[in-house]
């Protein structure tokens, strides 16, 4: 794991401080803490309801248009419902695609906060720091050491994201929308399917990307207090 290394400039006057000024600002920071914890709490509440309300909405689609489907034989109107069920759920899909990755921003902002507050701590009491498992340092390594304090990030955390769940439902939903109305257009299967294959593909790949830069863009904005000084023979993060 990473360690903290230099400290932050808001430390340098602790050593001037009274126990009873040291009180106070301990007071203060827990005081923050429990304010960001409870609005990372009700942040990740909303977005795991909004997308369960996506999925929700996105099972009882798929099963209505089987149910039409079987009732008109898949022929006359069904493919003008169709589309129009498709087009409903795609956009509340992009809805949630973006609230979910508005999340993602929020929540890292979250966890530099935290660890910003970690830091002020261990100005406070240096001693604490060899208790502390997330890391009291606000930069890139401090937050990877925070999301993954006993490994590694590998790309298991993302496939197993939501974001990436629902990213995928929402690709898929835009292909079989693009797919649709080929089919409906020009009667050809293999045009319908082919297409399909390739928005989805496309969708996902430009999600994919803007997620990256929206994660990049944080990292180019943020200013940390305190660094993480990784062990010798260690990576950036402290990582082998």
């Amino acid at each position: 794991m990473a360690t903290a290394g230099s400290a932050s400039p808001g430390g340098d006057d602790v050593p001037r401080l009274t126990d009873a000024q040291r009180a106070l600002r301990t007071q203060i920071l827990a005081t923050e803490h429990w304010s960001l914890l409870a609005s990372r709490s009700t942040t990740q509440s909303e977005v795991l309801t909004r997308i369960a309300i996506f999925l929700t909405l996105v099972s009882a689609g798929v099963f209505s248009l089987g149910v039409l489907g079987n009732a008109t034989g898949f022929r006359g109107w069904f493919a003008g419902v169709a589309i129009g069920v498709l087009l409903v759920l795609s956009v509340l899909g992009a809805m949630t695609q973006l609230r979910v990755l508005n999340t993602a921003h929020e929540d890292l902002a979250y966890v530099l906060a935290m660890n910003r507050l970690r830091g002020a701590y261990v100005d406070l009491d240096p001693g604490v720091e060899r208790y502390l498992v997330m890391s009291p340092a606000d930069d890139e390594a401090g937050a990877a050491r925070t999301y993954y304090p006993f490994a590694s990030r590998d790309r298991t955390q993302a496939l197993a994201s939501s974001m990436l769940l629902i990213l995928v439902v929402e690709s898929v939903l835009v292909g079989t929308l693009c797919g649709s109305v080929v089919r409906a257009a020009t009667g050809s299967v293999g045009w319908a399917v082919g297409i399909g294959v390739v928005v989805a593909v496309a969708h996902c790949g430009f999600w994919v990307l803007r997620g990256y830069r929206g994660y990049r863009a944080v990292w180019r904005v943020h200013v940390p207090l305190r660094h993480s000084v990784p062990p010798a023979g260690t990576g950036p993060a402290g990582t082998p």
